[in-house]
């Protein structure tokens, strides 16, 4: 088992402060570190540091991808216990999935390897659903969304 890595008082005052927001100037993190009261090379010292460290697992915006062109579904697999492990690298190693995890599957649902698809346009998700298939053996379910709802989520980091 891996050790939690520590933070201290700034390094949560970091986390809080960039889950929304985000300035949009020329120099983002200078203006951010002015507010938190650091410079901008802690300010972006401290944010690789918990990255490597998987204090935070990811550091980016969220795009709707839709707008953009592009689409995404959630995507779902039954994968037999004795092949996990080699279904899951192969299905990580596509640059279109993220978010990959397991769920138990029951009498209610027999999916137990689900992710999200994201590509550049539309007609993306066929062909990143085919070369999964492909290269994994068995078959992609994918959902795509019905309707979106927007839930803004933000979480306060306690000492």
């Amino acid at each position: 088992m891996r050790e939690a890595a520590s933070i201290d008082a700034t390094d949560r005052a970091i986390i809080d402060g960039l889950q929304g927001g985000f300035p949009i100037c020329e120099r983002p993190y200078a203006e951010i570190a002015e507010r938190l009261g650091i410079s901008e090379t802690e300010l972006l010292e401290r944010l690789q540091r918990m990255l490597t460290t998987r204090v935070l697992t990811r550091f980016g915006p969220m795009f709707q991808v839709e707008r953009m062109g592009g689409a995404f579904v959630l995507a779902a697999m039954r994968v037999p216990d004795a092949e996990w492990l080699r279904v899951l690298e192969i299905v990580n190693a596509f640059p279109e999935v993220a978010h990959n995890y397991r769920r138990e599957s029951d009498r209610n649902c027999e999916f137990n390897m689900w992710f999200v698809l994201a590509t550049e346009t539309a007609d993306g998700i066929d062909t990143a659903v085919r070369r999964i298939e492909e290269a994994s053996g068995l078959p992609v379910f994918p959902f795509p969304k019905l309707q979106e709802y927007f839930v803004e989520m933000k979480l306060a980091v306690r000492s």
